[in-house]
């Protein structure tokens, strides 16, 4: 296999700046770069979430619609997301053990893109089915 994982995530976004923060500040990611058009936030060791004002990009990139993505976060932390969450008056539904006892948050960002809060990498099930499987050869 020759893809070593997801490293960028874009969003389509109507205020810039009110999503920087939100990201920052709930989530804790470092800003990487701010452009007039868009701000590079780190998501992790090796991997980067970017936010976008709308129009013709580089590549032909266009925006969209998505039905939402996950941050992998350590197993023990998701308490902590959610104390930090509703300090700042944002709804959270969780966490949710799902079965194999990996657990999960959901939110909306505040442009609505549906956020998940996810330990399912490392933690029961999740990580027979995650990082230890995808540490095994075929």
């Amino acid at each position: 296999m020759t893809i070593t994982g997801v490293v960028e995530l874009t969003l389509q976004v109507r205020d810039l700046e009110a999503l920087e923060a939100f990201y920052t500040d709930v989530f804790g990611l470092r800003v990487l770069k701010r452009e007039d058009d868009r701000v590079w936030l780190a998501a992790g060791e090796r991997s980067r979430l970017g936010l976008w004002l709308p129009g013709e990009k580089e590549f032909g990139d266009e925006g969209g619609a998505h039905v939402h993505y996950a941050f992998g976060v350590e197993p023990g932390t998701l308490d902590a997301i959610v104390a930090r969450l509703r300090e700042r008056e944002i709804d959270v539904e969780g966490p949710v053990e799902h079965p194999g006892g990996d657990r999960s948050i959901y939110l909306e960002d505040p442009e609505g893109n549906v956020v998940e809060a996810w330990d399912f990498f490392d933690r029961g099930e999740g990580a027979e089915r995650g990082t230890d499987a995808l540490a095994k050869e075929d």
